[in-house]
């Protein structure tokens, strides 16, 4: 289940995925999705289940289908790598997708411009709007509330005993929130919150604040 959230006025659904809605833009945002990493691995023989590949797109066609988005606005790092066999699979994925899609430029996002452009995705390197600033690694600017990715947030939970859990999260602080990475097979960072962060953790199907 989503969990929504305000931020200057602006409604936010925190979709268990990783994803989240901006409900009064009709836009989705969604961040390291690292496309292209399981057959980058698999190409140099680690042993990743190919299944992992199929995920992210059922993962992609989930949100979307429950926001039905006018827009989708990934925030850098759609694609691991260099171009490889999943780069026609995500053709396809645009191709049957309704919504504007655009990205914001990631470190890991060194695929031609052009190759973008030619499925009508437009690149940037940030986006202002209305006050909110779209970047793909963390950035302060004075007057602006920054959604990012590029950390994989986790927070760590200490269960009876001696049991620890690492949860991904949305990792809220007073100017700024952190996106979970999207992607499978992507790799978590466990992020200490001070009194004045808001943690919300995905929890199997659900968002949960802690």
């Amino acid at each position: 289940m989503p969990h929504s959230i305000q931020i200057k006025n602006q409604e936010f659904r925190l979709h268990p995925t990783g994803g989240i809605f901006w409900v009064e833009k009709s836009m989705l945002l969604i961040s390291d999705v690292h496309l292209g990493k399981v057959a980058h691995f698999r190409k140099f023989g680690a042993a990743v289940p190919q299944k992992a590949i199929h995920k992210n797109f059922m993962l992609l066609d989930e949100i979307v289908n429950a926001f039905q988005p006018f827009q989708i606005c990934f925030l850098g790092d759609l694609f691991h790598s260099s171009l490889n066999k999943e780069w026609q699979l995500f053709e396809n994925w645009v191709e049957k997708t309704p919504a504007e899609i655009i990205l914001v430029a990631g470190n890991h996002d060194i695929i031609a411009p052009e190759k973008f452009e030619a499925l009508t995705i437009q690149l940037f390197q940030e986006l202002v709007i209305d006050g909110f600033l779209l970047t793909h690694h963390p950035e302060e600017r004075e007057n602006f509330f920054n959604f990012c990715g590029h950390i994989h947030p986790a927070i760590q939970m200490q269960g009876f005993g001696r049991q620890r859990l690492k949860l991904p999260c949305f990792f809220k602080k007073r100017h700024q929130l952190i996106l979970p990475a999207f992607g499978e097979f992507t790799g978590t960072f466990v992020l200490e919150p001070t009194k004045e962060d808001e943690v919300f953790a995905i929890v199997e199907d659900e968002v949960v604040k802690v």
